[in-house]
């Protein structure tokens, strides 16, 4: 029988590149050939790419930091600094902004040269988690590694404008342009949706003025969408029509998002079947419904109580290839609640699974409120049980309205089921513990009170 041909440093970028399981990757990296080696196996960049790309992508960063330090001492070649920049993001991911910082400052002893690339990163890594402070001290740095680019201050608009300082943002163009830095359709969309965001819509529209005059930049759709759903949101839904008006005339393309917000704005205010117009002309149009705007129209018609028409929607999604999310069986479960349509809404989540989507932790507190808010406290003793099974925790609150309806209808059986359901899920606390032992006491009967007060110990212990 013929030895197994040894793999070479070819076939190992090969192989990597096929291994869906990062660490079945990570074996094949460290023992390439199951044979003792005659000499040090000779790997590529490419396999320290593929390799640290994949653990990155599956935060197995204990592994990728041992083969980053394996990568530190390669001779034969130099990595690139994108290997780095896709490291730097993934720590931002995974919200590690400081090893982001420390991989950074460490790029030079992997003789990578840090770019404004590099930076734009880590700048991003903080940005994602929303450590604009630290944003703003890493920007004053950035002449240490050359001139920012339109990327880096789009950057540090986008941190000022989630920071709520509109002023200091709008301020950033200046700077860009007195350093030789052109704005770009990103640069104003981003101070656009912030301008929208805060309804400070006569400056939002001042400036889609200035960077088409001013500048030279047209809006996009982006732009549009923002403006569209500020003004929608002010009421002013003439205004929303003239800018998407405005978009076919100057031929940009109006997406679902645009759709979506005129159709629930006329919707809010009770323009059904204007709203059910601009659905239809979506459709004429040409513009594919995506799960968004069907789970604002699902949403549009359950406000409405036209239940029938919002299953319609969902089997509509299913054949127009959209599968319905768990949003938008949520939005129907709860209404269906509000509705008092307690039944139907528990028939629709047992059913959720047959159509191929999993209840998350909303659907069962929908459930779960709405069965303690009907007194159907038997039910809603058991979807906590559920609940907690599958490693869902109701809120706070509901916990406390329940147990406190428990006890108010003096239901011991279900109070003690109840409490050792708490116990599994590790939610037993103080207010718990004296809600149920004052309602025991409230009980005429004192021994049955110790006796009810003695088996929540037992539960608890």
């Amino acid at each position: 029988m013929n030895p197994a041909r040894p793999i070479t440093t070819f076939r190992l970028g090969s192989l990597l590149r096929l291994q869906k399981d990062p660490k079945l990757a990570l074996q094949l990296f460290k023992n390439p050939n199951p044979e003792p080696p005659l000499k040090p196996f000779r790997y590529s960049l490419l396999s320290y790419d593929l390799i640290i790309t994949k653990l990155g992508r599956a935060k197995m960063f204990n592994e990728m930091q041992e083969i980053l330090s394996q990568l530190k001492v390669e001779t034969l070649f130099t990595p690139k600094e994108a290997l780095f920049c896709d490291i730097i993001s993934f720590y931002g991911r995974a919200h590690l902004p400081e090893k982001a910082l420390k991989l950074f400052d460490e790029m030079p002893s992997f003789r990578v040269q840090r770019t404004v690339k590099s930076y734009n990163s880590l700048l991003n890594v903080f940005l994602m988690c929303k450590d604009f402070d630290k944003m703003r001290e890493l920007f004053v740095g950035i002449e240490k590694l050359g001139k920012a680019d339109a990327c880096t201050y789009n950057l540090l608009i986008r941190g000022f404008c989630a920071s709520g300082r509109l002023d200091d943002a709008f301020k950033v163009i200046g700077e860009m342009t007195n350093r030789g830095v052109s704005p770009n359709v990103i640069t104003f969309g981003n101070l656009i949706y912030g301008f929208c965001l805060h309804m400070r819509l006569k400056e939002a529209f001042k400036l889609k003025t200035d960077m088409v005059k001013i500048y030279r930049v047209y809006p996009n759709a982006y732009i549009y969408a923002s403006l569209i759903k500020g003004v929608c949101k002010d009421g002013d839904l003439r205004l929303a029509f003239r800018l998407k008006e405005e978009m076919i005339r100057n031929k940009i393309e109006l997406d679902s998002a645009i759709y979506s917000t005129l159709i629930s704005g006329l919707f809010k205010v009770g323009r059904k079947e204007e709203a059910l117009g601009v659905w239809e002309d979506m459709k004429v149009r040409g513009c594919k419904a995506d799960t968004v705007t069907y789970n604002v129209i699902i949403n549009l018609f359950c406000k409405d109580k036209d239940f029938e028409a919002a299953y319609r929607l969902l089997d509509e999604m299913v054949e127009k290839g959209c599968e319905p999310d768990v949003i938008s069986y949520n939005v129907i479960l709860r209404e269906l609640f509000k509705e008092g349509k307690r039944d139907e809404a528990n028939d629709l989540f047992e059913d959720m699974p047959r159509r191929g989507c999993a209840p998350d932790v909303v659907s069962y507190r929908i459930l779960f409120d709405g069965f303690c808010n009907g007194m159907q406290l038997k039910e809603a003793t058991f979807i906590l049980d559920e609940m907690i099974f599958k490693g869902f925790v109701p809120c706070s609150a509901s916990i406390c309205k329940f147990v406190n309806r428990l006890c108010e209808g003096k239901n011991a059986d279900l109070l003690r089921s109840a409490f050792n359901t708490f116990e599994k899920g590790k939610l037993v606390n103080v207010d718990l513990w004296t809600m149920a032992v004052a309602m025991a006491y409230k009980d005429d009967k004192l021994s049955s009170s110790f006796n009810l007060v003695d088996s929540l110990i037992d539960v608890m212990n």
